[in-house]
């Protein structure tokens, strides 16, 4: 029996390159984590495969910028007490299109405690993102629901294992850079491939040469095989090879890789989110950070970010640092707050406009 748990040293040493550390496409991917972690390759995928098996590891796999393939947002629904369980159910088990799917609450009543159910979408180009969110809305019976469309993205990656030692205040030596939102338009064959390389990989696909079989299952050669990932990941398309951990639930031996779930809110001036996204954004515990807009529901807030970590007063330390660090920058704040995760779920977005049209038929009956 090979050691599963997070915490065990070899694991850590993997886990630590494997989370975020591996941006774009390669074609030995599980070579790359032993070459950076300093492991044997044999170790490395042993490890990876077991952790997968015994559910440390939730998935491994190619992710997507997706925001370029299809359109995205973050979406907050109001609903009331006695629908929102069912209504999340319904977000993660039957709408493909929405990824993560969270219930958030805040430590005092404010702008936008009513709305706890969000919830992460992508629907692909030429479909709406309003029509979408009133079919779903009307299924699980939501009041009302805010949509926040990603302007400009600073900060995303996961990497729990390398920050769970970072200490507050601790960021790059210059600001993030913003990645703009651009829609890509894709051929047949790099969808086919596309499609192929963001499967998600079992654990008896863990093995050299991974990508052979998905390059059969697109009908392409290898040799085109890589060359079309390498296209789409100069085109900033593709994003990193990935294991996600099973951060909130317990895995092996009770173990929580992170407890809390922090979404921070800040309204900065109008204007000058790009410079306030790359002060907030280059913040090392931050998973992720965006300028989205959340309009009067949540008092104009403009950029977003989230931390996740084993401690509360924790991550309200690293909070607090940021707000200082705006403050000693110039960058007024208006306004701050922070959603709190508590029931989790989070599955890939389906980008596919084939299976959009099927999903949408099966939802919208009386108008196929």
């Amino acid at each position: 029996m090979l050691p599963v748990d997070p915490n065990d040293p070899v694991n850590e040493k993997i886990l630590a390159i494997s989370e975020d550390k591996l941006e774009g496409f390669m074609p030995e991917p599980f070579q790359e984590i032993s070459t950076r972690s300093g492991l044997a390759v044999e170790t490395v995928m042993l490890r990876i495969a077991a952790m997968l098996r015994a559910g440390t590891i939730r998935r491994v796999r190619q992710t997507l910028l997706a925001t370029n393939l299809a359109n995205g947002a973050l979406v907050a629904w109001k609903v009331s007490e006695d629908k929102i369980d069912a209504a999340f159910d319904f977000m993660f088990n039957r709408d493909p299109f929405s990824g993560h799917v969270v219930l958030r609450s805040t430590d005092t009543l404010t702008a936008g405690s009513d709305y706890k159910l969000w919830t992460t979408l992508k629907v692909p180009h030429g479909f709406s993102i309003e029509r979408h969110c009133e079919i779903l809305g009307a299924k699980v019976g939501a009041e009302r629901f805010r949509i926040m469309p990603a302007k400009g993205i600073f900060t995303l990656g996961v990497g729990h294992t390398r920050r769970k030692t970072i200490e507050p205040g601790r960021r790059t030596e210059a600001p993030a850079s913003m990645i703009q939102v651009r829609p890509v338009e894709l051929n047949e064959t790099e969808w086919n491939v596309l499609l192929a390389m963001k499967r998600e990989f079992r654990p008896e696909e863990i093995r050299p040469t991974p990508w052979l079989g998905r390059a059969r299952e697109a009908g392409v050669s290898l040799d085109e095989f890589y060359c079309v990932a390498q296209g789409l990941t100069e085109r900033k398309i593709i994003g990193r090879f990935s294991t996600f951990l099973e951060h909130v639930k317990p895995v092996a031996g009770g173990v929580r890789v992170t407890r809390f779930n922090a979404l921070f809110h800040w309204a900065v001036p109008p204007g000058r989110e790009i410079e306030s996204g790359g002060e907030v954004g280059r913040h090392y515990i931050l998973t992720h950070c965006y300028w989205r807009e959340g309009g009067p529901e949540f008092r104009n807030v403009n950029i977003m970010a989230v931390a996740h970590g084993t401690d509360k007063a924790r991550l309200l330390e690293h909070k607090g640092a940021i707000d200082r660090h705006l403050r000693a920058t110039g960058i007024p704040v208006s306004y701050t707050n922070v959603f709190w995760g508590g029931r989790s779920e989070i599955k890939p977005s389906e980008i596919s406009p084939v299976i959009y049209r099927e999903w949408l038929g099966v939802m919208t009956p009386q108008a196929a």
